[in-house]
This record gives structure tokens, C-alpha cells and sequence, in this order.
């Protein structure tokens, strides 16, 4: 046999048995089929296709490209924090699924609550575990100054603004021309209010100023967390494997609906019935955007001391950021009603907004402390309750073990990750060369 046969022969068995991999994997993934009622199948389509993401009338920039790639820029830029070394993908990392896979977050120091993931996060109505902040680019503002996040401050926000030449030119170039920032009498180096420590540096500071130069760099600041917010707005979920499988059931496509394994399948029949997980995790995004409080124990033990919503909502009212404030690009009664009509009541307490389930296995550890290290973990919760906090008069009446068997958990498992879609522009998932 010549060298060229024997090379040839290789190759061919090589590939003979790569199609006979294959072949056996697809038949295994799809087994029996798994029959949809006419009730489950309106259910399903209600999950899919996620629309287009609701236009932020309160953010002149939030579909501007040149706002979007600047405050992808600063997404990245570590200036922005106290010690020059966390940014906002310090907690939010690309490769993390815009998370970061630590049960609470770390910045300059540990916060109390983990990390949510930004995917999809431009379909939010309230942002943040408690809902303390009404639109994305509100949010935004919070962790810069936060001193357990990045620990700046918006006069120094400014000044790296004035001081640097490329990201001066383009901040004018989208906004508005900075103020003068040299004059250290009108304009301290750091400073920022800090209610409830009338000594410290930062409000010291921030006090010795005049109001009209506090109003010129809270809307430096404003307009900062508006070009982040319209970066964040760009990194949406919407094409997982369940998405091209409810595209099939529609067009009887039958290679579409094989996206959807035979145990994804049998998932999705206990998602939308006896496990009726759609009643949180409800549409195109898998969320009711709402709070509730599901009784897991907080992580170090001992009796729940985070109020959530309930301290959420007093924050988000009182904000001078919020939708109704003088910042907002839109203050007509349809933007300023989530606002206006917002009411509080004891039931409050403890409640904690419903994440999105897109990407969601991407994302662990799971809950707003990070109680639960894997889905599985999640999933064997609501199956029997298991160290649940006890109900109270406050407790959700839909919270009930699901009693769920070892196959059904698995199969819920093969579901939610099927939800999994991060294709997104590679540019996105890294700092621009320039602003």
C-alpha cells in the first residue's frame, strides 16, 4: 500500500467515525418526541421571540453609537475607581457572563448582594436586587461612587474627563463643553455628597461649592452614566437553542426543532405547567420584572437583615436622578408614572427582584446573596424548600415544593441551559482602542 492510500484510508475512517459520533449524539439528544398540548403550546410561544428592547425616553444617547462606544470605553477604564484598579467590568466581566462568579460582589471592598448579569439588562424596569433605581443609566451611577465598588467620585470624574485629550474631545463632542475644572476653588479635586457624614472629605468638599458648579458637574456626571447605559443597552440575549426551537414548532421545521433535546423538551413541559416556574419567569425575557421574597436563608445565617424592596422603593422616590428629576431627557407624565404612583406596604420586606433566566447558566452562583453555588441547587430548593426561612405573614402564597424527581430536575436543568445565547458583536466583550 502506498503512502498516499494508507494517508487516505486514515483520513476516511477518521471521518466515517466523526459522522458516526455524530449520528449517535443527535439520536440521543432526541429520542421519543415529546407532545405539547394547544395550551402549552400558546405558553411557549408566549417565552419567544424577545422583541426589541423599549426605547429609554429619559436617555437622549441610548441609541447613539458614538455614546455607546464611549461608555463602553469607560465601561472597561479602571481610572474610574478610588485605587485605579476595579472598573465596571471588574464585577461585570465579559467572560463571567457579565457577571462575575463570586457569591457577593468585590470591588475596592465586599458588598453585601452578588453580582447580576447585564444581559438584556435594557429590558428592565427597575434596576438592582431592591429596584433603587428607575432606568439603566440612574443605575449606572451608583457603583461609581459606592465605596464598597469603585469608590470615586463625581468631581474626580470630571477632572479625568478634563484632564485626559481623547476622552475630553469626544464627551464635547456628544454632550457639551466641560466647565473650566482648573480653578481648584470652584472645583476640588474629589468630592461628592454623602448624606448622614457631614465630615467627610468628599461632602466637605462637595458643600464648599456653589450650586451652579454642583449642577455643572452632577450633569458631567449624568451624561457619563448615560453613554454607559447605552454601551449596556447593546448586550442582548435572544437566540438560544429554545428560541430557534419555538421557531420550529411555527414553521413545522423539523431540524429547528430538534435544537431542543428530547430532556430540554420534557424541561420546558414542566416549566410552563405542574412546575409552573413562568409565573415569576414569565416572557420573552423570562422575568415579571418584579420582587418577591422566596425565603432563602441569608448567606452567613442568622434572621434576615436586608430590607430590599422595601428600602428600594423610599431610595428610587427620593433619587434626584430618577425619572422625574431635572436630569431626565423626559419628564412627561408616561415617563415619571412608575415614579409617581409608586406605593410601599410591609409586604415589602424582603422582596428581591426576579432575574432573567436568558444565559442564566452562565451566571452562577444563583440568588441575590449567591446562596446556591449551581442550578441544580436552585432547582432542588423549590423542589422541596429545604432551610426555606419560615413563612411569616409576609410569605408568597405561590411558593410550594414542587416534589420534583431526580429525571424532572435534570430535565429542568437541560431547559435552562438550552436559554443559552451569548453571541453578541465580539467588539462589545472588550475595551475599545479608544473612546
Amino acid at each position: 500500500m502506498s503512502r498516499s492510500t494508507s494517508h487516505f484510508r486514515r483520513a476516511a475512517i477518521a471521518i466515517c467515525g466523526s459522522l458516526g459520533l455524530l449520528a449517535t449524539s443527535s439520536l440521543r439528544a432526541q429520542g421519543p418526541a415529546v407532545e405539547f398540548t394547544e395550551q402549552e403550546l400558546r405558553r411557549i410561544r408566549q417565552h419567544s421571540p424577545l422583541g426589541p428592547a423599549p426605547s429609554d425616553t429619559t436617555n437622549r444617547v441610548s441609541a447613539d453609537a458614538a455614546a455607546a462606544r464611549f461608555g463602553q470605553f469607560l465601561f472597561f477604564d479602571s481610572r474610574l475607581s478610588a485605587n485605579g484598579r476595579v472598573s465596571c467590568a471588574t464585577c461585570h466581566d465579559p467572560n463571567q457572563g457579565f457577571a462575575d462568579s463570586k457569591p457577593l460582589a468585590q470591588g475596592l471592598k465586599q458588598g453585601t448582594r452578588h453580582s447580576p448579569t447585564l444581559w438584556n439588562v435594557a429590558y428592565n424596569r427597575w434596576f438592582f436586587w431592591d429596584g433603587r433605581a428607575d432606568s439603566l443609566w440612574a443605575q449606572a451611577m451608583h457603583p461609581i461612587e459606592s465605596p464598597l465598588e469603585l469608590g470615586f467620585s463625581r468631581l474626580a470624574l470630571a477632572h479625568l474627563l478634563g484632564q485626559d485629550e481623547m476622552l475630553r474631545r469626544r464627551y464635547e463632542a456628544i454632550f457639551e463643553r466641560l466647565p473650566n475644572l482648573q480653578d481648584g476653588s470652584r472645583f476640588p479635586k474629589a468630592g461628592r455628597p454623602v448624606p448622614g457624614q457631614p465630615e467627610h472629605s468628599h461632602h466637605i468638599a462637595w458643600t464648599s461649592m456653589k450650586s451652579e458648579d454642583q449642577a455643572a458637574i452632577n450633569r458631567i456626571f449624568v451624561n457619563v452614566a448615560k453613554a454607559l447605559a447605552a454601551y449596556e443597552a447593546r448586550l442582548v440575549s435572544r437566540r438560544s437553542a429554545f428560541d430557534i426551537f419555538v421557531e420550529g414548532l411555527a414553521t413545522n421545521d423539523a431540524r429547528k426543532k430538534a435544537a431542543l433535546t428530547t430532556s430540554a423538551q420534557r424541561g420546558l413541559k414542566l416549566f410552563i405547567g405542574r412546575g409552573n416556574c413562568r409565573l415569576c419567569h414569565n416572557g420573552p425575557n423570562f422575568t415579571d420584572g418584579e420582587f418577591h421574597n422566596t425565603r432563602v436563608a441569608p448567606r452567613h445565617g442568622g434572621p434576615p437583615r436586608d430590607a430590599g424592596r422595601f428600602a428600594g422603593i423610599d431610595l428610587v422616590r427620593n433619587d434626584p436622578f430618577n425619572a422625574a428629576g431635572v436630569h431626565s431627557d423626559d419628564r412627561s407624565a408616561k415617563a415619571r408614572v412608575k415614579i409617581e404612583f409608586l406605593t410601599n406596604v410591609p409586604d415589602n420586606w424582603g422582596r428581591f427582584k426576579t432575574p432573567t433566566l436568558r444565559n442564566v447558566a452562565k451566571t452562577a452562583p444563583y440568588m441575590h446573596q449567591g446562596q446556591f453555588a449551581t442550578l441544580r441547587d436552585v432547582i432542588q430548593y423549590y423542589s422541596t424548600l429545604d432551610g426555606a426561612l419560615p413563612a411569616g405573614h409576609h410569605k408568597e402564597s405561590i411558593l410550594v415544593p414542587l416534589n420534583l424527581k431526580h429525571v424532572e430536575i435534570d430535565d429542568l436543568l437541560a431547559f435552562l441551559d438550552a436559554l443559552t445565547d451569548e453571541a453578541v458583536d465580539p467588539a462589545l466583550l472588550r475595551p475599545p482602542s479608544s473612546p
